[in-house]
């Protein structure tokens, strides 16, 4: 691994431009652990760390990986699909969110823009989702209004929020059966809506296949799709649309 003050006093003695600098700052290594290769210089080439998947990973490695993207300088880490039994096991200090699957090592930052993300449900059962969608915004520094339960079942639930959705940065909808409520958001937002597909559903929902293809063919403009029970896809996503420009609306 090169040493990022050999970098610097190129820069500073002419040797190299700024620019050569940052490119070379951005191709840093990975540290190789052998079972994992934790990424950490990702914040400087995506504007967010990396987060780790924790579904699959024995409560060690997750605990390894963990404590080496915080040496390295990264100030929190999180870790998603991450259940209660596995949580309870990792050594690295963390905050687990039951609901929502996650732990959280390392500091956990307040919003740092004004805009607000709202996370939409259609009913009860797809709150999980939701929660994970919720809790990423949230530890990404975001502002998070949470609307549950407010199919199309019941439209006047919906309705009665108009203005939270009217005044939202990015709206997230989350649904299952027919996946209907990212169309009718969609069709009240002048934001981007971020249609999340769940799961729930009786047999020809298709485990969550219903609701995709519905919200893929979704006729209201600015609709776009992330894939089936992905709260924590459509969370990032948002946060990247709510830090566009700053602290607007």
């Amino acid at each position: 691994m090169f040493d990022v003050k050999i970098i610097l006093e190129k820069v500073a003695s002419g040797e190299i431009s700024p620019e050569e600098a940052e490119v070379m700052l951005k191709m840093k290594p990975f540290e190789d652990l052998g079972y994992a290769k934790p990424d950490t210089h990702r914040a400087l080439r995506q504007g967010t760390p990396e987060v780790i998947f924790g579904e699959g990973k024995t409560p060690d490695q997750i605990s390894g990986i963990s404590e080496r993207l915080l040496e390295s300088g990264q100030e929190t880490v999180i870790i998603t699909r991450l259940s209660e039994e596995k949580s309870l096991q990792i050594t690295t200090p963390l905050k687990y969110y039951k609901e929502a699957g996650i732990g959280v090592c390392g500091k956990i930052d307040p919003p740092d823009t004004n805009g607000t993300i709202v996370v939409a449900t259609a009913g009860t059962s797809d709150i999980p989702v939701a929660e994970e969608a919720a809790v990423t915004a949230e530890l990404l520094r975001n502002n998070v209004t949470r609307l549950y339960d407010v199919g199309v079942s019941g439209i006047h639930r919906l309705l009665s929020h108009k203005e939270e959705i009217m005044t939202a940065k990015v709206i997230i909808a989350i649904a299952g059966m027919e996946g209907a409520l990212a169309s009718v958001i969609g069709g009240l937002a002048d934001c981007p809506v971020i249609a999340v597909p769940t799961s729930v559903g009786y047999g020809a929902s298709f485990e969550g296949l219903a609701a995709l293809l519905s919200m893929l063919n979704s006729c209201s403009s600015g609709v776009s799709v992330v894939n089936i029970d992905n709260g924590f896809g459509a969370g990032y996503l948002a946060s990247m649309i709510n830090h566009i420009g700053g602290t607007d609306k």
